[in-house]
C-alpha cells in the first residue's frame, strides 16, 4: 500500500504552509502531496481563500525531490484542455517527471457562478480527457467535438515521464466514468468508501478495463479518504476535534467518527495501518489520505510511519 497526503487547498492554505507540507511529507517518506483544485471553499466557509492549483505545484516543484505532486482532481470547467496539458507537461519537466494530473468534471456550482465559468459538463470532461491524452502522446492529431476544437496539434515538449504523465480519472463508478478512465486514464480513484465498497467499484472499473482491451490487472486503484492519526487515543481525539474545526461540525466527535466508521482511516498508527490493509485487501493499491488540519505537521509525521507498517 503506497500512502499519499492530500490537503483541501481552498480552506486557507498559505505559501509558507504549503511548503511546510511539502517538506514534511518528504521527511516522513509518503509518496507524494495531492492537492484538491477549487477556488472556493468546499466546507461553506466564507472568508477561505485558495492558491491556484497549478501555480502552486510548479512553485512546489524545484523545493521538492522525490513526492509526486498532483491534482485531486482539477474541474475541466477551470481551463481549456490543451492549457491542462501544457500546464502538467510543464511541471513534469520542473520536477523532473514526477507530476499527476487528477481531472474530473466539476461540481461546486456556487464556484463557477462566483467565478464565472461555465457549469459542470460531463460532456466537456469527456473530451477534455481525450484532448488531454493525445496531447501528450505522438502529433499531429486533430479533434472535432461540441465544445472543442484542435487542429493538427503537435503539443511540444512531450512529458519526462514516458509514455506521458499520469492521468488519473476518478469517481464512483458509474458506467460512463469507468468507460472514460479505461479508455483514457492510468488509474481510477474513488473517494469515501468502505473495504467493501472498494471491492464492488473496483469489480466495475476492471470491467470497463477488460471492454476496452485493457489487462484488469494494469488497473491501478485509489482510494481518498478521511485520515486522522494520533499517538494514542487522546491524541486521536484532539485531532478530530481539530478536523471538527475546519469542516464547521459541533456535533459529539464520537458520533462523528461512528458516522464514517467504515470509510475512514481514523486511530492511533497501528489502528490505522491496519485499516489500510483492510482497503488494501479490497483491491486499493494506494490512498490519499485527507488532512484537514494541514497546519499539524507532527500528524504527517505519523502518517509517516503508517506508511512505513503497510509498505
Amino acid at each position: 500500500m503506497r500512502v499519499c497526503l492530500m490537503i483541501e487547498g481552498q480552506e486557507d492554505v498559505t505559501w509558507d504552509q504549503w511548503v511546510a507540507l511539502a517538506r514534511a511529507c518528504e521527511d516522513a517518506g509518503l509518496e507524494g502531496l495531492f492537492r484538491s483544485d477549487h477556488y472556493l471553499s468546499v466546507m461553506g466557509q466564507a472568508g477561505r481563500g485558495s492558491l491556484d492549483a497549478w501555480a502552486t505545484l510548479a512553485a512546489l516543484a524545484p523545493l521538492t525531490n522525490r513526492i509526486r505532486l498532483g491534482t485531486l482532481v482539477s474541474p475541466a470547467t477551470f481551463r481549456h484542455p490543451s492549457v491542462v496539458a501544457k500546464m502538467a507537461v510543464t511541471v513534469d519537466h520542473v520536477s523532473g517527471g514526477r507530476v499527476e494530473l487528477g481531472l474530473g468534471a466539476g461540481w461546486l456550482e456556487a464556484e463557477h457562478r462566483a467565478y464565472g465559468f461555465p457549469a459542470p459538463s460531463f460532456d466537456v470532461f469527456a473530451e477534455q480527457l481525450e484532448i488531454v491524452h493525445r496531447s501528450w502522446g505522438p502529433g499531429p492529431f486533430d479533434f472535432h467535438g461540441r465544445h472543442y476544437r484542435v487542429e493538427g496539434l503537435d503539443a511540444l515538449p512531450k512529458g519526462v515521464q514516458r509514455p506521458h504523465p499520469w492521468l488519473i480519472v476518478g469517481g464512483h463508478a458509474g458506467a460512463r466514468g469507468a468507460a472514460l478512465a479505461a479508455r483514457w486514464g492510468d488509474e481510477y480513484n474513488t473517494t469515501f468508501a468502505s473495504p467493501d465498497t472498494c471491492r464492488q467499484r473496483r469489480a466495475v472499473v476492471e470491467e470497463a478495463w477488460e471492454k476496452e482491451g485493457r489487462p484488469p490487472d494494469t488497473l491501478v486503484f485509489s482510494l481518498m479518504t478521511r485520515g486522522i492519526v494520533g499517538r494514542d487515543a487522546a491524541e486521536c481525539r484532539q485531532r478530530v476535534q481539530a478536523a471538527m474545526a475546519r469542516t464547521g461540525d459541533t456535533g459529539d466527535p464520537v458520533t462523528w467518527l461512528a458516522d464514517h466508521q467504515a470509510e475512514w482511516a481514523v486511530g492511533t498508527v497501528d489502528a490505522v495501518a491496519d485499516k489500510l490493509r483492510q482497503f488494501e485487501a479490497a483491491g486499493v493499491e494506494r490512498v490519499m489520505l485527507q488532512h484537514l488540519a494541514h497546519d499539524d505537521l507532527a500528524m504527517v509525521a505519523l502518517l509517516g510511519e503508517v506508511a512505513r507498517l503497510v509498505a
